[in-house]
């Protein structure tokens, strides 16, 4: 283990994310609000900190290991999400305690999206701009953590991806390719973000929201700039181009590349994960639109499908942004919504949930061997696109997808232990687990009420489900801390 090169890494993201506090501070001047403070504050006590990180070792060449990997990648999101916190607890407009402000923080920065604030519409923009940004980042940094780092690290199977994705090598070790990786995906990213908010601005919001909304719907964050999400707006344009922008989210960053290099669409028609997102997608919409027609719901068909598509796109992703009140809605819906969020976007995307990939492995594969039952001698092999996959790869998936549902069960019944009925037990695994950031039940209005202890173990989930869990599992186990 290379504690140095460790430390000189993890120093270098506290200095560059320093500077993410200086925004913040521009909005807060050109809005005439005064409060650059808190800002200014955390700008110098994050930049002091990194530097006494990475000075004591910036001359360290070493290369970094995958187990060096593992421990980088951990401290990336919990380290940053307490830094993170430091606006929240230093503004005296932001009323929240050590535990809120890092709860907040994270769940901004995991791109979950759950909140414990109220009154959002009163808040200072320099305070809704920057939990927007850590969003914005936080997705980001998704990105690349899933597209460039996981596959190498093997994780749950993601290694199926290895041969398709954009720059990194195709052995074990991180490498300096990671760096043309993630420019490309920054160009990608960016791009996406700023036709979002064009569009946004075209059709009604200001441009403060409309910047804003664009950083917690290509992030799949769920963040808003008020409490009542993007009901505030009830217009019909707006919900369709977060829809869309939702899903392209939620799609492989990979894939976008490819489709961007090729300049071709037929890139995402050629993709299995992306046929089969898209067909979820489509069913469960179908599903919820005639359940709110059935229910006689509020809704006339337009509104319904509206509403369906929007719901199901920010539920299925893992962002949580809201076009009405969703927990409100009759019969199965909100249960079914939330489920939705267990499956969760694509692989290289900023979506949480297992992801479709893994999903769709384990579809495929329960078909194989219902195939062996009537056919024993036969002879099946599991294709999935063009690609054939290996029992290796198989048997990461299974075991992803069983560590998955055993720490879900668990934690629903810690989540009982702190008052929860089972509902809000369960919604609050898939808010934190699934990155989804939203709830039904007793959490349906916010995590303000929540105990102490439970935010605390949705905080673990949030940083668990963003890192795909055996990444943080691993730092756990003695064989990984041994020579």
């Amino acid at each position: 283990m290379h504690f140095a090169l460790i430390s000189k890494i993890l120093g270098l993201l506290l200095v560059v994310f320093s500077f993410t506090m200086i925004p913040p501070v521009a909005v807060s001047y050109s809005y005439q609000e005064g409060s650059e403070a808190p800002f200014l504050i955390s700008f110098v006590i994050t930049l002091a900190l990194g530097l006494s990180l990475w000075l004591p070792f910036f001359r360290n060449k070493a290369e970094l290991q995958t187990r060096d990997g593992f421990l980088v990648v951990t401290l990336f999101w919990s380290v940053l999400g307490v830094i993170g916190a430091l606006p929240l607890i230093i503004s005296d407009d932001v009323p929240v305690g050590f535990t809120d402000a890092v709860f907040e923080s994270v769940s901004g920065l995991t791109t979950t999206g759950a909140t414990i604030l109220s009154g959002i519409d009163f808040l200072p923009k320099s305070v809704l701009f920057y939990r927007q940004q850590l969003q914005w980042l936080g997705g980001m940094g998704v990105v690349v953590l899933a597209v460039a780092i996981l596959p190498m690290l093997g994780i749950g199977g993601m290694q199926l991806y290895k041969a398709e994705i954009p720059g990194p090598m195709k052995d074990t070790k991180l490498t300096p390719r990671i760096a043309e990786t993630a420019k490309a995906l920054w160009f990608i990213y960016l791009f996406i973000t700023i036709a979002c908010a064009l569009l946004y601005w075209a059709f009604g919001m200001t441009l403060f929201d409309a910047i804003c909304h664009s950083f917690s719907t290509v992030a799949t964050g769920g963040f808003s700039t008020h409490d009542a999400s993007m009901a505030y707006w009830d217009n019909a344009l707006i919900d369709w181009t977060a829809t869309l922008f939702i899903l392209i989210g939620g799609l492989n960053f990979a894939l976008h590349f490819a489709v961007w290099r090729g300049r071709s669409l037929l890139a995402y028609l050629r993709d299995p994960e992306f046929r089969f997102f898209i067909s979820l997608f489509l069913i469960y919409t179908a599903i919820i639109t005639a359940g709110l027609l059935f229910f006689h719901y509020d809704f006339e068909v337009d509104d319904a499908l509206r509403h369906s598509a929007f719901q199901v796109a920010s539920f299925s992703t893992g962002t949580g942004l809201t076009s009405t009140n969703a927990a409100a809605f009759p019969g199965f819906i909100p249960y079914l919504l939330v489920f939705t969020s267990f499956i969760g976007g694509c692989a290289g995307s900023t979506g949480g949930g297992m992801k479709a990939v893994r999903a769709a492995l384990v579809f495929h594969h329960s078909i194989r061997e219902l195939r062996r039952l009537i056919y024993p001698n036969g002879m099946f092999a599991l294709r999935f696109g063009l690609q054939s996959i290996p029992d290796r790869v198989l048997q990461a998936v299974w075991g992803f997808v069983g560590v998955y549902i055993t720490i879900s069960v668990i934690f629903t019944l810690l989540f009982t232990m702190t008052g929860m009925d089972l509902a809000t037990a369960v919604s609050a695994v898939a808010a934190s687990l699934n990155n989804l950031g939203v709830g039904i039940g007793q959490v349906g209005g916010g995590f303000a009420n929540i105990t102490d202890s439970a935010k605390w173990m949705m905080t673990v989930l949030m940083v668990a489900g963003r890192l795909e869990i055996f990444t943080l599992l691993v730092l756990f186990t003695p064989m990984f801390w041994k020579q």
